[in-house]
Formats: C-alpha cells, structure tokens, sequence
C-alpha cells in the first residue's frame, strides 16, 4: 500500500511538473515553424523584416502601464483570535467540540485546585509561635481555638494533636500523622481529572488524524486519481484536530506541574511544622 501510494505521487508530482515544461516547448515550435517558413520565401523574408522595426517602435508606445497589485492587507489585519477560531471552525465541530470541552473542563479543575491551594497556605512560623506562646502558659484551649481560626492544612494538624493531648505522646503523634495524610489527600483532589484531560485531548486530536486521512483516502478511492485539492479537506482536518488537541494538552500540562510543585510545598511545610509541633509539646511538658 506504502508502494502504490508513493508511486502515485510521484506520478502526479511528475505530471505537474511536465506540464509547465510541454507548454513551453509548444510556445517554443510555434517560432521554429514560422522561421522555416520564411526561409523558403526570400520575398516575405524581406516584407517581414521591413515591417519588423515598425512593430518594434509602435509595441513600446502602445504597451500600458502596469497596475500595482494589492496588497493583502486582510491577512495583516487577522488576529491571532480570529486565526484560531477559523481554524477551529475548519477543523470540524465534532472533534474540536470535545477538544475544547477538555479545555474548559481541565481549566476549571486546575482553577479551582490553584484556588484552594492558595487558600491553604498560611504563614507557619506565626502560627508556631503562638502555639508555643499559649502552650507555655499552659492555655491548651486558647491554642485549639487559635488554630480553629486559622485556616489551612497545618491549623487542622495541630487542633488534631491538642484535641488529643491528653491521652499521651504517642497517640498525638499517630493523629498528627494519620490527619496529615488525609489532609495531604485532600491537597491532591482533583489532580486525577487534570491527568484525564491531559491525555484525553491529544488522543481525541489524533482519533480526529485517523478520520481525516479516512475520508481523504476515501475520495482517492472514488475519484481513482491523486488530486490535491480533492484530498486537501480531509487532510486539512486531520492536521487541525492534532494541533488542537496537543495546544490543549500543553495548556492543561502547565497548570498541573505548578498545582503539584505547590502540593509539593505544602507537605514539606505540613511535615516540617508537625516535627517543631511535637518538639514545642515535648519541651514544655505537656504531654507524657
């Protein structure tokens, strides 16, 4: 198939190109029969070559100025936002529709996520010291209600180990560190569906690939001849929807590393401040 398909266009590159080439060696005979003819009669040698002069001092008089071409000041004035939607729109709503659906709903997630994320960082050193602060004077309710105030993941760390100071040293730390693995859970939700999209949209670009280089081959098939602008819409589809689907997937992609970099400083900062939380515990003597 590889073959036939080679040789075809080869075939048809070959023929586009010799046509220029006979034309030329038509309009190139055309003289050559004339200048024989001439030579077989002296007389008309001479009429036409008295007349010849005259022609040549009339055809630059009589040859008209040349009208300056327009220039494409349309495609100057396209946007880049004009670009793609006619792209989009050429492309087929079948494939592209879902494409930009991945989009929206990627984006959405990878908002939202950034949101909370945000919303979840706190400053850890403040928040220490005023643990420390009422841990020392022995007020273990009004650091529960200081970190009931304060949102974030480490706030909720450290109400879970003061709720259960009393029952020792060893059971703060499991709730310290069972509550900081549901929290990190909690950090992560929604990254799945990020992950989703991501992969989803390049493989629906490329599934919009195979359906146009189907119907490409299919008007091949019914036509029974290599023609480029017969084949040139399915293609044309087949190389939008890929496009798309990878720009989509790049987009989503970025988002989803800055949202796992920032998890990422979450837990080092959950993690580090459990470790000075029980150190403030211990050091102060409040729990056994």
């Amino acid at each position: 198939m590889k073959k036939l398909l080679a040789s075809l266009a080869i075939t048809a590159v070959f023929a586009l190109c010799m046509n220029p080439v006979a034309f030329a060696q038509e309009g190139d005979a055309a003289p050559a029969t004339e200048s024989t003819e001439m030579t077989g009669d002296s007389a008309a040698t001479e009429d036409a070559a008295a007349e010849a002069p005259a022609v040549e001092e009339t055809a630059p008089a009589e040859e008209p100025a040349p009208a300056p071409a327009p220039e494409p000041v349309v495609e100057q004035d396209q946007s880049a936002h004009y670009v793609l939607k006619r792209y989009f729109i050429e492309g087929g709503y079948e494939f592209m529709s879902t494409v930009l659906i991945c989009l929206i709903l990627g984006l959405a997630f990878a908002i939202e996520r950034i949101i909370s994320l945000n919303l979840a960082t706190t400053n850890t050193k403040q928040l220490l010291a005023g643990v420390e602060d009422n841990v020392r004077s022995g007020n273990i309710e009004g650091a529960k209600e200081l970190c009931r105030s304060t949102r974030g993941p480490v706030a909720s760390i450290f109400y879970q180990g003061l709720d259960r100071i009393d029952e020792g040293k060893e059971i703060v730390e499991k709730s310290v560190e069972s509550y900081g693995s549901v929290q990190m859970g909690l950090l992560e939700k929604g990254l799945v569906w990020i992950a989703l999209f991501i992969a989803l949209a390049p493989m629906l670009g490329f599934m919009g690939t195979v359906i146009g280089m189907i119907q490409a081959f299919d008007k091949i098939a019914a036509v029974g001849d290599i023609n480029p602008s017969l084949v040139a819409d399915g293609i044309k589809v087949a190389l939008l929807t890929t496009v798309f689907g990878l720009i989509v997937a790049i987009i989503l992609q970025i988002f989803y590393n800055y949202i796992v970099s920032k998890i990422d400083g979450l837990v080092n900062d959950m993690e580090d401040a459990s470790i000075s939380f029980m150190d403030i515990l211990v050091k102060n003597n409040a729990v056994k």
